[in-house]
């Protein structure tokens, strides 16, 4: 019987690959190992993709407490923070239930439909989250989006498969930089298009609609720019290999005629998508470099949500209550030049960075310095004016910048700990247990600031200092858990097998 694809060698040096014209994971491995160079333009549509899912996250974070008040559900100031905690920990609760089931979705049908499937639920849900009339309407959007925005774990996968293997770091780097960003430029969004018709009277009235709806603006600004990248996402490659079962069994049958090795086509399919004859047999849940990767992950995303609700909520919060007493507006300027000092650090530093200190140290040295550094935040709540705002500036700048460079190093290792037929699923497993920590920073802290600002008088910790001693608490915790024997890194795990050329794509597996 006739085949119906053609097959070429990728390199003529590589025989023993095997590439389908037909398939579009083979054709971008063929460019991978053709082209030496930078996937730029695909790298800038990961940027693009991923900023998209991580506005919607913290952008209602400056006016979230304001917000609250409007809903009238609170029935006294201390209580505010409570129940904005629990807004806030609505989508990552949706999103913990459905990412496993995104990351699995994605490895069988492809990287690309899931991403624009994300992006249009942006689009839709996000703008009803800015026309909410009460408190529950809030959370059920919030939880609704989180639920079907599964664009993360496919993207991480994504990122990892269009980068050559010297390249992984830089395209993980792109993705937890557009994550870390949209998570600091999302609340200056939010904090400087919040509540228009009170700061800027003269282009929008109170009978508008942004007048009626004061925090649609801010959402519906982020619905725009998830339309675009919603386009943009019309062309990205897929990465996924979609070889048919019969085309490999027809390669071997045509082996054994022509008296061939059939090595080739064992290699293919450790390299292809139909799965691995070594790797079939391992389960991906006894992959411990990968889940001791991602145990830790799940730690330091779970103080960092809590911190970035703390930060914002904290800023805007009474000075009698420990707080700053800034607006809106205030926090946004904020985080936006955090942002901008982020993005900096993460596209001329944190590669030189990386490759001189290595991934796991960067993650130790960022939480060391982490720790006497929001130590040092109850105190900065005591100084005014300008100094106020230079010395902000750059806690929240450095704080970013190590929570971002943390993250991308767990990222990076996560992602090398399996082959690419497995990333959607890992990177499942990664988003459903990160979200749910993530579900509860902000409710727990909403709450424990809540609780923090009725004890102003008490002699050990007062006030926001136990708020900020606690979040150094989770930070500790990941710092140890950086360590053997918790953390197994995945070339210890096979260093038998980094001299065979034939098994570097698998040689980042765990026992």
């Amino acid at each position: 019987m006739e085949e119906h694809v053609a097959r070429e060698p990728l390199l003529e040096k590589q025989e023993d690959f095997v590439c389908y014209d037909d398939c579009p994971g083979c054709k971008i491995e063929k460019l991978k190992q053709s082209d030496s160079r930078i996937p730029y333009k695909n790298l800038t549509f990961v940027w693009i993709v991923t900023l998209c899912a991580a506005l919607p996250i913290s952008s209602l974070f400056p006016f979230l407490y304001f917000m609250i008040r409007d809903f009238h559900i609170a029935k006294r100031e201390e209580d505010i923070s409570f129940y904005a905690g629990y807004v806030g920990s609505s989508f990552m609760l949706g999103r913990a239930l459905t990412s496993l089931l995104w990351g699995l979705v994605a490895d069988k049908y492809g990287r690309k439909p899931i991403i624009l499937f994300g992006t249009i639920i942006v689009v839709i849900l996000n703008t009803l989250f800015g026309l909410s009339v009460n408190f529950w309407m809030a959370i059920s959007t919030r939880f609704i989006l989180g639920s079907l925005c599964g664009i993360l774990g496919p993207m991480r996968a994504y990122a990892s498969e269009i980068c050559r293997k010297e390249q992984e770091a830089l395209g993980m780097s792109v993705v937890s930089t557009s994550w870390g960003i949209g998570l600091v430029i999302g609340p200056a969004v939010g904090g400087f298009l919040a509540q228009p018709a009170e700061k800027y009277p003269h282009i929008f009235s109170k009978e508008s609609i942004f007048g009626r709806f004061p925090y649609f603006l801010p959402c519906l600004t982020i619905s725009v720019f998830a339309l675009v990248a919603s386009i943009v996402s019309c062309w990205l490659p897929e990465t996924l290999h979609t070889h048919h079962k019969e085309n490999i069994e027809q390669d071997a049958r045509k082996a054994v005629l022509e008296g061939n090795s059939y090595k080739s086509v064992k290699q293919h399919k450790i390299k292809g998508s139909e799965g691995s004859l070594l790797l079939k047999n391992r389960s991906i849940l006894k992959n411990w470099p990968l889940l001791s990767a991602i145990m830790v992950y799940c730690i330091f995303q779970l103080h960092d949500m809590a911190y970035t609700e703390i930060f914002s909520l904290w800023a805007v919060s009474p000075r009698k209550f420990g707080g700053l007493s800034f607006t809106t507006s205030d926090v946004g300027v904020v985080l936006a030049i955090t942002g901008f000092g982020m993005l900096i650090f993460q596209l001329f530093l944190y590669t030189w960075v990386e490759k001189t200190l290595g991934t796991i140290t960067v993650s130790r040295i960022g939480a060391v310095i982490s720790i006497p550094l929001l130590s040092s935040y109850p105190f900065i709540a005591g100084l005014s004016g300008l100094v106020l705002l230079l010395v902000l500036n750059c806690a929240s700048m450095l704080k970013n910048v190590l929570s971002i460079s943390i993250t991308t190093c767990l990222l990076v290792m996560q992602n090398r700990a399996v082959p690419q037929e497995q990333r959607g699923a890992a990177n499942g497993i990664s988003m459903s247990a990160m979200s749910l920590f993530k579900a509860v920073g902000p409710a727990a802290g909403g709450s424990l600031l809540s609780w923090a600002q009725l004890r102003q008088n008490t002699n050990f910790l007062p006030g926001v200092h136990m708020v900020f001693f606690i979040l150094n608490v989770v930070e500790f915790i990941g710092l140890v858990m950086t360590f053997k024997p918790f953390l197994v890194l995945p070339e210890d795990e096979v260093s038998n097998l980094e001299s065979d050329p034939e098994m570097q794509g698998s040689s980042s597996i765990g026992n």
